[in-house]
């Protein structure tokens, strides 16, 4: 007798900690910022803070970020937000429905990350 198939509801669920996704964000984050194209030469900006909620297959995101000024501060938001969703849901399977995003501090141009 051939055992029969084992149905996907009977085999469970891979279930990943929000904290797993909250760090894979602050890393993706961190390679997006870094990547910038046009961006002065400066110290690397310091990680995001990230908090993340999964929920069941899809999860939220929340990033603190220190962007560099002068910039287009909404395009250069739309595209942390595209790499992050785009980086985290390929990591981990899961569908980012959301990336919120709130900026700690603009760095001014030729700054060294310190402000005053």
């Amino acid at each position: 007798m051939t055992p029969r198939p084992v149905t996907p509801r009977e085999r469970g669920a891979t279930v990943i900690p929000d904290r797993v996704v909250a760090r894979i964000a602050a890393r993706a984050g961190r390679e997006a910022l870094s990547a910038r194209p046009n961006r002065p030469a400066r110290p690397a900006p310091p990680d995001p803070g990230a908090s993340a909620h999964v929920h069941g297959s899809t999860a939220r995101i929340r990033l603190a970020v220190e962007l560099p000024y002068p910039t287009d501060l909404a395009a250069a938001a739309r595209e942390l937000q595209r790499q992050v969703t785009q980086r985290v849901g390929r990591l981990t399977g899961l569908e980012i429905t959301e990336v919120t995003l709130a900026i700690r501090r603009l760095l001014p141009e030729g700054s060294n990350g310190r402000v005053g």
